[in-house]
């Protein structure tokens, strides 16, 4: 079935994705919204997943000052190139991450920065609060494993819910999506929040 424009554009705006790749998602999905919006992101997963091992070492360091000045943002965010550093796209995506690194107040970027003995700790006390319960062990451990997954979702900026867009999932998910529009590597390496009595 042909695929109108204007499903096209409405696609476009939904996924960020370019008119080409909206128009060979809606191609292969029968025209039908939801199925070509879960198929871009899929082919994201797969772009970004074939790039993730290139090299990003060229990118921005930007800065995020909020409201009347007694909150900002440094953020360090990586891609291959210095072209795409100075596109529209990558340099609205840093602003969302600094963003959100504002409202959400996370302390590591990822999983592997938080230190082994805040992990562990944090497992010990998990644990000795289930060690009355008559569960099993094999369901104690996936309580654990579900509370560890909550509580890196609280630490970790990564882990996080993105706060622009509750259909994109997790801040991973975010960088995912934009390596699938610029077709570059792109990292968050790290970042520092600033708060006036914080």
């Amino acid at each position: 079935m042909a695929v109108d424009a204007k499903t096209v554009k409405e696609l476009r705006k939904i996924s960020g994705a370019g008119m080409m790749e909206c128009k060979k998602a809606l191609d292969k999905t029968d025209g039908d919204l939801e199925s070509a919006l879960k198929f871009l992101r899929e082919q994201g997963v797969k772009v970004a997943a074939k790039r993730a091992s290139r090299q990003a070492n060229e990118g921005l360091v930007f800065s995020y000052i909020h409201g009347p000045g007694k909150l900002g943002v440094l953020v360090e965010v990586n891609c291959e190139t210095d072209f795409v550093a100075r596109t529209e796209a990558f340099q609205e995506f840093c602003k969302q991450v600094a963003m959100h690194i504002a409202a959400a107040a996370p302390d590591f970027v990822s999983r592997e920065d938080v230190p082994a003995e805040k992990v562990e700790e944090e497992k010990a006390f998990l644990l000795k609060q289930l060690a009355e319960s008559n569960k099993p062990e094999n369901i104690k451990e996936k309580i654990v494993e579900g509370r560890m997954d909550k509580f890196f979702g609280e630490i970790c900026l990564l882990d996080q819910e993105w706060i622009h867009d509750s259909e994109t999932g997790k801040v991973s998910d975010a960088v995912t999506a934009l390596i699938a529009k610029i077709g570059e590597n792109t990292v968050i390496n790290r970042f520092a929040r600033f708060q006036i009595g914080g």
